[in-house]
């Protein structure tokens, strides 16, 4: 490259670093997040803390709550005026030549905010302001984390099923391998052939329809994880979705997660600082009613010495609006109205929680039993009727139609069965959110 264009092109990267803004990095360079060789759910729940696009959206509105302390907390900045003139028609005693001029300094309203105690409503009311945007905050990660752990679920739900497709599919291959063969030594009837062929067929229709799930359910779990590029085919632990109770689980009752729900709820929290704010809003809206006075001091002089034509003057002064046909009712009763919207939302919320935590309790225990009473019984009876049905079916002791029912039967079961697990895996992590508490650990 010639040195001239190497020149040129280094321009603006110099420019950028002059000025403190380094070079724009590569925009696909951060599109994606690091993936372990196998995704867990508690490695997702991590990257969606760092890079979920509407947890970052509810951290900006912290941000600027923050920002609104950082004015409540400022202190009026001083007024400073200065002026000059130039006298006219001077007695014949009088130097017209001399200039007046002024200058003078007011304090913003600032001193009678501290007096008042209007500086520390108003710092008070911002105050309570943020810590009610970062209880917010949390509360959107509680509930966008469900959010997570719901796809999460939905995927391995799908690759339960995934497996199930597969193994029918086997199972309706190897059927139909056994028939051509009888088949083509004529101990078999060609509408029987046929049945065995849509079998197996259907399964493999079933096979790429779950496959298309599975990807759908990766998708929206990347998506949650804040993917901006081509999505991998990542893998995740299977194993996540077998059943098992928690210690955390099995020793839980209504009453002790009622109690933690009260406890840790960030929406609850966040409601009982909107109300103290709310509070603090009233009184500060009251303490309005007492007008600020302004406090200057000017200092005035015509000229200097003996050209003087009026000795300086030093003045204090005190200014404030006199408080007759105005006194602050209208912002009085909207504080009043905000006071009581928040005190019923805080009301709400509490009977929220209780209403969150009863339905997720109940819905965990109605999972429990159904995977419960499906690992006990149904589906290892499911297993044995096709197992025993296919070797009945092989040595002609059965007939097709039995094997084909004992099939689906036993298939759809074991779908039944990866549906009570996600629903059961769904419950906890339901109950995990309505408590603000990890439950699965």
């Amino acid at each position: 490259m010639p040195r001239a264009a190497r020149i040129l092109k280094s321009i603006p990267v110099c420019a950028a670093l002059a000025f403190g803004h380094p070079p724009r990095a590569d925009p696909d360079s951060d599109t994606a997040p690091t993936l372990p060789e196998t995704m867990t759910l508690k490695r997702a729940v991590e990257i969606f803390r760092e890079r979920g696009f509407d947890l970052l959206v509810a951290e900006a509105s912290v941000q600027s709550a923050e920002g609104d302390l950082v004015i409540a907390r400022s202190i009026a900045n001083p007024g400073l005026s200065l002026g000059a003139g130039k006298n006219f028609d001077c007695a014949q005693s009088q130097d017209c030549s001399s200039i007046s001029y002024s200058i003078g300094v007011s304090d913003s309203d600032a001193v009678s905010t501290f007096v008042s105690g209007k500086y520390a409503l108003r710092k008070g009311v911002a105050e309570r302001a943020l810590a009610a945007a970062r209880r917010s905050r949390d509360d959107a990660q509680r509930t966008l984390e469900f959010q997570v752990k719901q796809a999460y679920i939905s995927a391995l739900q799908a690759q339960a099923l995934l497996k199930n497709a597969v193994e029918t599919r086997g199972s309706n291959q190897r059927t139909l391998e056994l028939n051509q063969r009888r088949f083509a030594l004529g101990a078999m009837n060609e509408g029987d052939l046929a049945k065995i062929e849509v079998a197996e067929l259907e399964a493999e229709q079933a096979l790429d329809s779950a496959k298309q799930d599975l990807r759908t359910a990766k998708v929206s779990v990347a998506f949650l994880l804040g993917f901006r590029s081509a999505i991998p085919d990542f893998q995740i632990d299977e194993r996540e979705l077998d059943f098992t109770v928690p210690p955390a689980v099995a020793q839980a009752t209504r009453d002790s997660l009622l109690k933690d729900g009260f406890q840790h709820r960030p929406d609850l929290h966040a409601l009982v600082e909107q109300e103290k704010r709310a509070e603090e809003a009233l009184t500060l809206a009251r303490r309005n009613r007492i007008p600020d006075f302004g406090l200057s001091a000017t200092y005035t002089a015509n000229g200097s010495g003996n050209t003087n034509i009026s000795p300086p003057n030093l003045s204090i002064s005190l200014s404030f609006d006199l408080p007759i046909f105005y006194l602050q009712r209208g912002e009085i009763e909207k504080a009043e109205a905000d006071r009581t919207t928040q005190r019923a939302l805080r009301e709400k919320a509490e009977a929220t929680v209780v209403s969150d935590v009863e339905t997720a309790y109940a819905q965990l225990i109605a999972a429990r039993q159904r995977v419960e009473r499906m690992e006990s019984r149904l589906l290892g009876r499911a297993r044995d009727a096709r197992d025993i049905a296919e070797v009945q079916y092989r040595k002609g002791a059965a007939s097709l139609l039995d094997f084909l029912d004992a099939q689906r039967t036993y298939t759809a079961t074991r779908a039944e069965y990866a549906q009570d697990l996600a629903s059961y895996w769904t419950a906890v992590a339901l109950l995990e959110e309505a408590v603000e508490e990890e439950l699965r650990t």
